[in-house]
């Protein structure tokens, strides 16, 4: 049984869009623009010329839209990241696009063809090994030079691990911020933690297995103990697993287990209970001094913080006040 599935119209557009040609080329070679869902074959409409940004699954095949695999499956070619993932995709929904590669590592030349054929009218197709592309992936390079090309640019919305891992972790959704992935040194990443305790509201960060451990004990000291997390794994996968805690007790834990395996999305509250500057007492104001006339801000403030107790994110704030009173 074969049912006909509409792709979606032209994307709207208020910047100017090249006229495609009578004929698109190989439109006289015909092709198979069908997909295969619930055990039903569907056939495509022809699709709109442009660059579609098409989601797919972040690990269960049975994630993707309806939408996506008609686009997938109508689209002139398909620009995957890894054409071996994507291939299992495709083959997954019987869908028999080509593929071409294309991924951080590509260059000026293979970009610009990807934007000659846009020109001549064909619409091509971008997807990442999974989730939405351009978060964490490569393709904004390619996007930005369709758009200055007055290509249009039609996004096909879909799974995300980002959101899917915000909505499972328990914490506030109303402000958030995606970092993505830290730095891989230990003092870069623990310098970047250090900006992100100005964010008012929950991190969303990438990181690596085997590189997990050590993350969750520099956000741990940096960003406090006390703070609300959660680390996922595997989402919609078949060892799917959630762990909430404070961020002390999953360093704890992380630490004690040693790297977890598969993909890993960390989510970190905002503080519970913001520190207020230390302000007027003269007694700390002599030992973060005599600590600045040695080391750094940051390292002066894990000083004082250790040796009196205090919120080392507070001391750290009138570190900064005193280094800027004797600098002035």
């Amino acid at each position: 049984m074969t049912r006909r599935f509409d792709a979606p119209g032209p994307a709207i557009s208020t910047q100017p869009t090249a006229t495609p040609p009578a004929q698109k080329p190989g439109a006289d070679r015909p092709r198979n623009t069908t997909f295969t869902a619930f055990g039903l074959a569907s056939e495509t409409e022809p699709l709109s010329p442009g660059l579609h940004i098409v989601a797919t699954p972040i690990g269960n095949l049975r994630d993707i839209t309806i939408r996506a695999l008609a686009t997938l499956a109508a689209a002139d070619a398909v620009l995957a990241e890894d054409t071996r993932v994507t291939r299992t995709l495709l083959a997954h929904y019987g869908i028999t696009t080509p593929l071409l590669a294309y991924h951080e590592h590509s260059n000026d030349t293979v970009r610009d063809r990807m934007v000659a054929r846009l020109r001549a009218g064909e619409a091509l197709a971008l997807v990442s090994d999974a989730g939405t592309p351009l978060v964490s992936d490569p393709g904004y390079k390619l996007v930005q030079a369709a758009i200055e090309a007055g290509i249009a640019i039609t996004p096909v919305p879909g799974p995300s691990a980002v959101m899917t891992a915000l909505v499972a972790a328990g914490l506030p959704t109303d402000r958030f911020f995606f970092e993505g992935f830290l730095p891989q040194k230990a003092g870069a990443r623990r310098n970047r933690l250090e900006a992100l305790t100005q964010v008012p509201g929950t991190l969303v960060l990438f990181e690596s297995p085997h590189r997990l451990p050590e993350m969750l004990a520099d956000a741990a000291a940096v960003l406090g103990a006390d703070r609300p997390a959660a680390v996922t794994r595997e989402l919609t996968k078949f060892y799917e697993t959630i762990r909430r805690d404070t961020l002390g007790s999953l360093s704890e834990r992380f630490g004690q287990e040693g790297a977890p395996k598969g993909e890993i999305v960390v989510i970190i509250g905002a503080a519970t209970h913001p520190d207020r500057p230390v302000e007027g007492d003269a007694a700390l104001d002599g030992l973060i001094r005599a600590a600045l006339e040695r080391h750094s801000i940051k390292d002066a403030a894990s000083l004082v913080a250790d040796e009196t107790g205090q919120p080392r994110r507070a001391i750290y704030t009138r570190a900064l006040a005193l280094a800027r009173d004797s600098q002035g």
